[in-house]
């Protein structure tokens, strides 16, 4: 073969003589092919498509995802997507239940928002659009947070066998969390069973939960798209009257659905033993050493703040645990304010004598004192 030499303009000019070549039998063949070799990637449509699914059936997938690793969040997403998945693989086949494994534990066991009602209103706004998601997820949270769970319904599947993981075959005790956050429905839970968050028993709680959640947010879903869904939850009348104060109309610094109490006691329950002077207003927040120090069989104690603040004054013991609180969360205006302990408990009864703490938390700031009890 003769050899021949190439400048480098001809080999540039040649190149793209065969660069457009290829591309031309590219076309060609996208061609034959009707298209598809150079066809673009399918968009993903939203809102997703929705067929009715049996409530019960979505309430044990969810129950058996929780104790298959996945927990609340992706329990509940997943209870619908591998439902969905059997009667649309396309597009529901493409979404992976794991996106929601964040939401385990309130938020990666950051105790916020429930991992079922985070799973649930995912999938609602899957399928919803943007005005109808909104009411739809309202009402699956109010109900939650409303509801007494495990329901009955829960309880009786396992009764009945029904569960596909039998950890507690038992009645497990119900109790209504007030409010969508984790650590609030958990923490309530935990106290009136007398449980351990690492007990079965408080697992499974949350399993019965999980389906409980996903259920209902099927019969909603379905009710939504036979146009029969009719709002039924309504405000609690205690966040009601909270947000008349501290909604848009006055202090405007909540934008609350929950309950407030089960975070904040009663934050505006008198207190009979506070004594206040509101002759002046104080430069600076401050909490005065009790008197008399030592005392039998009381003593009191002095504090001041210059702004309106929460205010909560806490006795303590040696050990660390909460004896008495005198303030509970109160709204207090400016001014100087003195109340006394007796040297009772919660309860009423006498505690004995030792080195005790009293603890102001007013806003921000916290400042502890140490009071001697003689007896």
């Amino acid at each position: 073969m003769e050899s021949k030499k190439i400048d480098r303009k001809d080999f540039l000019v040649n190149t793209s003589k065969y660069a457009v070549g290829a591309v031309a039998g590219v076309v060609g063949l996208n061609a034959l092919a009707g298209g598809k070799i150079l066809a673009s990637p399918k968009s993903a449509v939203w809102p997703m498509p929705w067929v009715a699914l049996d409530p019960e059936a979505v309430r044990l997938k969810a129950h058996h995802l929780y104790w298959a690793d996945k927990d609340c969040a992706a329990g509940c997403f997943g209870g619908f997507t591998e439902l969905l998945t059997e009667k649309l693989p396309d597009p529901w086949a493409n979404i992976p239940m794991e996106i929601m494994l964040y939401g385990r534990g309130g938020g990666n066991g950051w105790g916020t928002l429930c991992g079922a009602v985070n799973g649930a209103a995912a999938i609602i706004s899957l399928v919803a659009t943007k005005a109808d998601s909104g009411k739809l997820i309202n009402e699956i949270w109010g109900w939650s947070a409303s509801t007494p769970f495990p329901t009955d319904a829960a309880n009786q599947a396992a009764l009945d066998g029904k569960y596909q993981d039998k950890k507690f075959n038992g009645t497990l005790l119900q109790n209504v969390a007030g409010s969508v956050l984790c650590h609030a429905s958990v923490t309530q839970w935990c106290v009136h069973a007398k449980k351990k968050v690492t007990d079965t028993e408080r697992k499974e709680r949350c399993a019965r939960l999980t389906g409980d959640i996903a259920a209902h947010t099927a019969e909603i879903l379905n009710a939504h798209f036979a146009n029969q869904f009719k709002p039924t939850y309504v405000t609690n009348p205690n966040v009601a009257q909270c947000m008349t104060c501290h909604g848009p109309v006055v202090f405007n610094n909540v934008n609350s659905q929950m309950d407030c109490v089960q975070c904040h006691g009663f934050p505006h329950s008198s207190t009979t033993n506070v004594v206040a002077d509101n002759t002046s207003v104080p430069v600076d927040i401050s909490l005065s050493q009790n008197y008399p120090n030592p005392f039998n069989p009381s003593t009191k104690i002095q504090f001041a703040i210059p702004n309106s603040e929460k205010v909560s004054v806490i006795i303590y013991d040696i050990q660390g645990q909460e004896v008495k609180s005198i303030v509970d969360h109160e709204i207090l205006n400016p001014g100087k304010y003195t109340v006394e302990w007796n040297s009772t408990d919660n309860y009423g009864q006498k505690v004995s004598s030792g080195i005790y703490f009293a603890r102001l938390i007013a806003g921000g700031y916290q400042q502890t004192i140490k009071m001697n009890l003689l007896k």
